[in-house]
């Protein structure tokens, strides 16, 4: 099949606008509900694959069996080169998958709009290069990347969690942040679970509304280089 396989992990945790993206960047997207018992093919028969996001380890396969096949496309995809871009629980995977490691509960939790920093690295890269140094994205996490695989180019970076972006090969990326998830998605977040954590759920959407007119278009140019990489790949 041509376009690209989206793998998503959890109810609330489809494509959103990275996958409308990649669809106005020319690709088919294929959302595979597999949290739903979506069915995953068994060999990559796709140009592309993207995972998402869920609250998972990516090797939890007790409570995510689909997570092992999950890994097994990824794995093939790096094998024949096919792109793959992973979003916070699919970065992670990505990252385990090709040799790095992942801790749980690592480090601070983040969550809302959150400043990230591009390292010298980005400047070389397909996706990254000339993106503004300095940019924000939208955070849910508190597992984490604590060790990059060998060779990856580290591109991101924030003040509480040290890989944000890095690639793996010529056509794999892993993000810890979320550039799928607009603002108005913080609204539907469980105020009274934020409030335990001494947060404030109206200020996290008020402040991702305000990052969001320079943070949108640095996100959607990532997911048109994607798309075009695809399409150039394949």
């Amino acid at each position: 099949m041509s376009g690209v396989l989206v793998v998503q992990n959890a109810a609330g945790g489809g494509p959103g606008r990275f996958g409308g993206w990649l669809a106005a960047g020319g690709l088919t997207v294929d959302v595979v509900p597999a949290f739903d018992g979506g069915e995953l093919p068994e060999r990559l028969e796709h140009q592309a694959v993207v995972v998402l996001g869920g609250g998972y380890l990516p090797d939890d396969d007790a409570r995510a069996p689909w997570l092992a096949p999950t890994r097994a496309l990824v794995a093939e995809a790096l094998r024949e080169g096919a792109p793959v871009f992973g979003i916070c629980l699919g970065g992670q995977l990505l990252a385990q998958v090709a040799g790095g490691k992942v801790a749980a509960r690592h480090g601070s939790p983040e969550i809302g709009s959150t400043p990230l920093t591009l390292r010298p690295e980005a400047e070389s890269d397909p996706l990254f290069r000339g993106l503004p140094r300095r940019v924000t994205a939208i955070e849910r996490h508190v597992d984490a990347v604590t060790e990059l695989p060998p060779d990856a180019v580290w591109l991101a970076e924030s003040e509480r969690c040290p890989y944000q972006a890095f690639r793996v090969g010529e056509r794999a990326w892993g993000v810890q942040f979320h550039p799928e998830t607009a603002p108005a998605r913080l609204r539907t977040w469980n105020q009274y679970r934020l409030a335990e954590q001494g947060l404030d759920a109206a200020e996290l959407h008020a402040q991702a509304e305000r990052d969001a007119p320079a943070a949108t278009p640095v996100w959607r140019e990532v997911a048109h280089r994607f798309a075009g990489l695809v399409e150039a790949a394949g």
